[in-house]
């Protein structure tokens, strides 16, 4: 069994995407960080590891970026 949580690039473990929540709230809407993704090896699929449930919105998942 391979370890997908590796990211393939760097060598490191550090999840690929991070997942936030989004609702409605005017022009931007409010983000809330809801778990994080480490996309598998082959590039046709993620692990995901959520922190809590929506109840309403959407989920979006965007690309864990280098600076924080």
């Amino acid at each position: 069994m391979t370890d997908t949580k590796t990211n393939e690039n760097t060598g490191s473990k550090a999840p690929t995407h991070i997942v936030y929540q989004v609702r409605d709230g005017g022009q931007k809407g409010f983000w809330t960080r809801m778990g994080v993704a480490w996309a598998h090896k082959d590039g046709k699929g993620f692990n995901i590891q959520l922190e809590g449930i929506p109840l309403d919105g959407r989920l979006t998942m965007r690309a864990a970026s280098e600076a924080k």
